[in-house]
């Protein structure tokens, strides 16, 4: 593959019941790597950018995580308050109830509203649509918008959905965004295989909590 594969990857810990010891396994993993960022929840966002001060490795929160049920007043809080605590990506799940009531206008003022916040602080945002729940048409017009926004990404899933990324929407999200914009395959990549597959399809960025075996399977090719 002509890309470097570690810096496709997300190391990421999502889990509920992850520990410290979790996350800095996690980070220590990300460093020796070279993975592109540590995905976390908000609560450990501090304590990683703490512990991967002075490394190429970047930080990366998900905002809304995982049913978007928050109101949008709170995301803004969230986003502000990662980006105090050091966060360098933000990943951001799109309110997937105003896509399905055709709330058009209020699903891109959220994204709008965001997309300028992040961008003003010069960091980065990834918009994840949740796939699983939505129709092809939903998935281009979610595109439309976010290109009109210039984020940075848009992302299939958060993991905790239904299904996770597959090669088809990924496929149909690259060919949907502006050029300047990446897909982000995330959700059920367990192995250099499927990671590849993503990749070729068109991600830029793999969201897993598998890169370590990933990495490890690509240096047996």
């Amino acid at each position: 593959m002509k890309i470097e594969l570690n810096k496709t990857i997300d190391h990421t810990n999502l889990k509920p019941n992850a520990s410290t010891d979790d996350f800095i396994k996690l980070c220590d993993e990300a460093i020796l790597y070279n993975f592109k960022s540590v995905c976390v929840p908000p609560s450990w966002v501090e304590f990683c950018a703490d512990r991967l001060r002075n490394e190429e490795v970047l930080v990366c929160m998900v905002i809304g995580f995982p049913l978007d049920i928050q109101p949008r007043k709170l995301k803004i809080y969230e986003v502000k308050n990662a980006l105090e605590n050091g966060a360098d990506e933000i990943d951001l799940v799109v309110n997937i109830s105003a896509v399905k009531s055709n709330f058009w206008e209020d699903v891109e003022d959220e994204i709008q509203l965001i997309s300028m916040f992040v961008k003003n602080k010069n960091k980065l945002l990834k918009v994840i649509f949740e796939t699983a729940y939505l129709s092809d048409a939903e998935i281009i017009q979610l595109c439309t918008i976010c290109s009109t926004w210039g984020v940075a990404f848009v992302k299939t899933s958060t993991g905790f959905g239904p299904a996770g990324a597959n090669i088809e929407q990924v496929r149909l999200m690259k060919a949907n965004i502006n050029p300047s914009m990446q897909v982000k395959a995330s959700g059920g990549i367990r192995n250099y295989e499927e990671a590849k597959a993503m990749i070729e399809a068109g991600a830029g960025r793999l969201g897993t909590s598998s890169g370590v075996i990933i990495i490890q399977e690509f240096k047996l090719q």
